[in-house]
């Protein structure tokens, strides 16, 4: 890690994510009117358009740095709690999805830690059902935002928006549990094989020589 990982553009923009989680917050908590949940919501979009290009530009310009593989996800799971938080305040149901979010993230987190320290292995980048479950979270969250007066606190509309965006929430976990599990099951049986090939190998010696 050195300075130019820190002046990469996509490391850059990752930074930018993480500057606007506490500027969302305070523009969110301190709303009055409808002009200010429509600041916030353009912070949530400006997040969410770095999120998009930093990974893009990584990729497409050959960009992957450590720093980068470290930076990005923090940003992903620092906005994504803070903006739990924060309608959780207006809008009491999202204590759920904030639940299930810590259930999720903490569940792989450790996983993940304990696939990478035992088993030498990682999960290779977000699976399909992780990037559509981003997209509702975000799609719901701005739709709360932008139409504060259609889906107020509390009303059957907010809540049946949350809801969905629990569900998906569940399901992405319920999928990343089992190819994580699976992850887990496989190199349990590789090393297993891998044992008895080397124990076989010195009586397959000791017949070849006699």
């Amino acid at each position: 890690m050195n300075k130019k990982d820190w002046l990469s553009i996509p490391n850059i923009l990752s930074l930018i994510r993480l500057i606007l989680i506490p500027v969302f917050a305070w523009v969110y908590l301190t709303a009055g009117d409808s002009d200010d949940y429509y600041l916030a919501a353009i912070i949530v979009v400006a997040s969410g358009l770095t999120d998009f290009l930093d990974g893009a530009i990584a990729r497409k310009f050959n960009m992957i740095t450590e720093l980068g593989k470290f930076l990005d996800p923090l940003a992903d799971k620092l906005t994504q709690g803070t903006l739990f938080l924060c309608l959780a305040i207006r809008h009491p149901l999202m204590w759920l999805l904030l639940a299930l979010w810590a259930l999720k993230d903490g569940f792989m987190g450790i996983m993940g830690l304990v696939l990478l320290k035992k088993k030498h292995t990682k999960l290779d980048g977000a699976k399909w059902y992780g990037k559509v479950c981003t997209a509702i979270i975000y799609l719901v969250v701005l739709i709360l935002l932008f139409f504060p007066t259609v889906f107020p606190p509390l009303s059957v509309p907010a809540n049946l928006l949350i809801l969905i965006c629990a569900g998906a929430m569940l399901l992405s976990g319920i999928l990343y549990a089992i190819v994580l599990i699976n992850m887990w099951k496989h190199n349990e049986t590789v090393a297993k094989k891998e044992k008895k090939e080397k124990k076989n190998e010195p009586e397959s010696a000791d017949k070849a020589q006699a």
